[in-house]
């Protein structure tokens, strides 16, 4: 058995206090949650400049965060679609500057649209204070909390053939499994809550299903950047698990295939 104990300790200690926040300000909707995520967009800025232009990282951290608060600030839950079109605006503005400034414009643009996709999308499904809001959005965190923890127990418990040595080569087929086994599973306990906004508990499985593998596929691709930057981590900021990117990089990609459902369970008639 292959745990790494201290590694576990960490990453408890560290979700101990970071979860609560995250929880609380999905509770209280409307300026909570925006207030917690216009913080995270500084931060994750701060951590996407430091890998993809650590020679002028300062600068163009500001340039990403200046973009993606704008965008954030625009009533997404009100005007999606404005919003959208605003982050690509605000992507191709953060390119033209990091390009004057002598680094790479595709990177910087590339950060902003990377970064701001999900955290609009997390807005939209919010919906200020609704209860099926607050459903929609506790999905997501469960599933990818879920996924990512069972898929780091079992794959140090079980361990066994790399998923994809080249680029993320702690990663196991066994994790994988075990992740998406877990998403489904918290999908589907979703579906229970009186505000759920699914009235099918198959379909909130298959949403989990769905929501467990993007969480796997956020954090390979995250664990792919790093390798084209360089560096180990995103960051420093979180013990036991380096950067605040290095945390959501599951939960971002979740957050766009939840979205993706509800709006699917809208229209065929599976939701509210």
């Amino acid at each position: 058995m292959a745990f790494k104990v201290r590694d576990m300790g960490l990453r408890a200690a560290s979700a101990l206090v970071l979860a609560p926040v995250a929880l609380l300000a999905v509770w209280f909707g409307g300026p909570w949650i925006l207030g917690v995520l216009l913080i995270a967009c500084v931060v994750l800025s701060m951590e996407w400049a430091k890998m993809s232009a650590p020679a002028d990282w300062k600068a163009i951290a500001a340039a990403v965060a200046l973009a993606l608060c704008a965008t954030l600030l625009s009533q997404p839950n009100e005007a999606l679609s404005f919003s959208l079109v605003l982050l690509v605006f605000g992507g191709a503005a953060a390119g033209v500057f990091a390009k004057l400034r002598g680094q790479s414009g595709i990177d910087a643009a590339y950060g902003v649209l990377y970064l701001g996709w999900p955290a609009l999308l997390l807005i939209w499904l919010r919906e200020g204070n609704t209860a099926v809001g607050f459903y929609w959005v506790t999905l997501a965190f469960v599933v990818a909390w879920a996924s990512d923890i069972v898929a780091f127990l079992v794959g140090s418990a079980v361990g066994g053939p790399k998923l994809w040595p080249r680029y993320s080569p702690n990663k196991t087929w066994s994790g994988f499994i075990g992740g998406l086994l877990a998403g489904t599973v918290a999908g589907a306990a979703m579906a229970a809550l009186p505000e759920a906004g699914v009235r099918s508990i198959e379909w909130s499985a298959l949403l989990g299903l769905a929501a467990a593998l993007a969480t796997m596929a956020g954090d390979l691709w995250e664990s792919a950047l790093k390798r084209r930057f360089g560096v180990k981590d995103a960051g420093n900021l979180i013990p036991g698990h380096g950067g605040l990117m290095d945390r959501v990089d599951g939960l971002m990609f979740a957050i766009v295939v939840v979205a993706v459902g509800r709006t699917l369970a809208n229209y065929f008639g599976a939701g509210t």
